[in-house]
C-alpha cells in the first residue's frame, strides 16, 4: 500500500477558482458603482411629489383649451428654423411660448418664443435644427401661469404640419 499525500490547498484548483469569482463579482460590482456615480441620467426628479400634484393643474389648462375650442397647426423650415403656428379657436394672445421637449434629456429642451402677426397667425425662430421625437407644448407667453394648453409630438425633420390639441385623450 502506498501513501497518497494530498497537496497543499494553494496548490488545487477549486480553491483559486472561488477566489477568481469572489474577485470577479467583487471587480465587476465596483466597476458598476463608480459607472453609476458618474452616469446621472436624470430621469428621477428630486420634487416629484410636487410635479405628480401639477398633473391636475395641467388637465386644467388643456380643459380650458378644450373649452375655447383651441387648435393650432405647426410648420417648421428645417434649414432656418423658421417656426409658423396658426392657432384656431376663441384666443388671440400677443405672445406663444412654444417647449420643444425631448423625451430622455432634459438638457436638449428647447422653447421658443411667437409673435402674433395676424388672424391667429403666429412666427418664431429655433436656435438650430432638431432631430428625433419631441413632445411640443404651446401656451400663452408672458404669463405667469399659462391660462391654456395645446400639446402635440414630432419627429424631425418634420414631413408637413404638425396638429397641437388640448390633447385630453393621450394622457
Amino acid at each position: 500500500m502506498g501513501s497518497h499525500s494530498i497537496p497543499p490547498w494553494y496548490k488545487q484548483f477549486w480553491p483559486w477558482f472561488l477566489i477568481g469569482i469572489l474577485l470577479w463579482s467583487f471587480a465587476m460590482g465596483t466597476t458598476f458603482l463608480v459607472m453609476s456615480i458618474r452616469s446621472f441620467d436624470g430621469m428621477v426628479q428630486e420634487d416629484y411629489y410636487k410635479h405628480g400634484r401639477a398633473i391636475n393643474m395641467v388637465l386644467a389648462k388643456q380643459q380650458r383649451a378644450a373649452d375655447l375650442g383651441l387648435q393650432a397647426q405647426l410648420a417648421v423650415d428645417d434649414l432656418s428654423g423658421d417656426i409658423s403656428v396658426t392657432l384656431e379657436g376663441d384666443a388671440r394672445p400677443e405672445m406663444l411660448l412654444l417647449e420643444l421637449i425631448f423625451p430622455t434629456e432634459d438638457d436638449r429642451d428647447h422653447t421658443a418664443l411667437l409673435h402674433h402677426q395676424r388672424d391667429g397667425h403666429y412666427v418664431g425662430q429655433l436656435e438650430r435644427q432638431l432631430q428625433h421625437r419631441w413632445y411640443l407644448h404651446l401656451q400663452p407667453a408672458g404669463q405667469e401661469t399659462a391660462e391654456w394648453r395645446l400639446t402635440g409630438e414630432a419627429r424631425f425633420p418634420a414631413q408637413g404640419d404638425i396638429v397641437l390639441t388640448p390633447g385630453l385623450s393621450q394622457r
